[in-house]
């Protein structure tokens, strides 16, 4: 039998979709290579909010034959309402693992789908089956700004490409092992560098390091939006793989091939919100993330595919450095944030600073 262009279309799509949560602990269940640590990652995600932890929801999966068909069924009947132009721009996002741009999936915003005992609406259901399929509701998802229905309220139509969504990441208490530990700041030398009279367009700028050495210039930014990433197709924005680096640390070298699609750091009204593109954690550290007032600040270990607002401006305006005598000798800005890359830092890691991590960044904001 001829298949049709759009059958096969949808039958590709249902295979690129997510692996489902109860499958996953039931390979870590039965010993298999790697799959108690993949577990044991999506149990602890940046901090234990609600909706922040996709490993609690694994029953929520496809627990069964029968919630595996009627799932099957759903999407099926969701997929063959698009035309065959939507259905290729959804595969092309959905196979690339959102690093090709792929322009809006427009649905009628009041499309919701039933599945089981719930309604879902369709970005939500799709972000179930290709991404998360412990999603459970929309308020656990943030869109990206490069999504056309990014700050509108009550669009008729609305964006359903899973991939011009995020995981949103809440901070509560956060779990062991990401502890608190002695705040480690920018040494003087590079704090009066940056502080220089410049260019004040730009809202911020961005270093990488590898351990202790700054490697290529600083990056200005001025766009609202940038990419940063080691290899990225069709990527625009601060490319690492460009970057000449004489260091031979073979975890280094490890570490830098696994920043992949890296991240996204936006501009937003309410602060600036990173967005994990890569196939890795990261790990970060803001003062606008903590109380004001704590001695020490956490770090937050963001999972793939989540965003968390890194930085407040109205709480960095409001910081005032410790008047403690353990602060005195060092300079102090709430105008900065720390990000590593695969590895953590802090009191219950072998890395107790960031300096030791194998390739972060230091992002220094414009508070002019």
């Amino acid at each position: 039998m001829f298949r049709t262009k759009r059958s096969v279309l949808v039958r590709r799509l249902w295979r690129s979709r997510a692996p489902g949560g109860e499958e996953e602990e039931e390979a870590a269940a039965g010993g298999e290579p790697g799959a108690a640590a993949a577990a044991e990652a999506r149990a602890h995600v940046c901090g234990g909010g609600r909706g922040c932890c996709p490993g609690k929801a694994g029953r929520g999966g496809r627990a069964s034959a029968g919630a595996e068909a009627e799932l099957k069924a759903l999407t099926h009947a969701v997929l063959k309402r698009l035309k065959e132009r939507q259905l290729e721009g959804l595969l092309h996002a959905v196979e690339s693992r959102g690093g090709a741009r792929t322009p809006c999936l427009l649905l009628p915003a009041k499309a919701d789908s039933r599945l089981g005992q719930h309604w879902y609406p369709l970005p939500v259901l799709l972000c179930k089956v290709f991404r998360w399929p412990d999603l459970r509701h929309c308020s656990e998802v943030k869109r990206l700004c490069c999504c056309e229905s990014y700050g509108k309220a009550h669009p008729e139509l609305v964006c359903c490409n899973p991939h011009h969504l995020s995981r949103l990441c809440e901070l509560e208490s956060p779990p062991p092992p990401y502890s608190r530990y002695p705040m480690d700041f920018l040494k003087p030398t590079d704090s009066q560098v940056l502080q220089e009279p410049g260019d004040r367009s730009h809202w911020c700028v961005v270093a990488y390091w590898e351990e202790k050495t700054r490697v290529g210039r600083l990056y200005s930014v001025q766009e609202p939006s940038l990419d940063i990433f080691y290899d990225l197709p069709q990527g625009n924005g601060f490319c690492l793989g460009q970057l000449n680096s004489d260091n031979k640390s073979q975890l280094v070298q490890k570490v830098r091939s696994k920043i992949g699609y890296g991240i996204q750091l936006t501009k937003e009204v309410d602060g600036v919100w990173v967005y994990n593109r890569s196939s890795y954690p990261i790990f970060i550290k803001s003062a606008t993330l903590d109380n004001p007032d704590s001695r020490t600040l956490l770090v937050h270990k963001v999972f793939p595919g989540f965003s968390i607002k890194a930085f407040d401006y109205e709480k960095a305006y409001s910081l005032q450095r410790p008047n403690d005598h353990e602060f005195m000798q060092q300079p102090w800005t709430g105008f900065t944030v720390q990000i590593s890359f695969v590895k953590g830092w802090g009191q219950c890691y072998t890395r107790q600073f960031i300096s030791s991590c194998p390739c972060w960044l230091e992002v220094i904001f414009n508070n002019r």
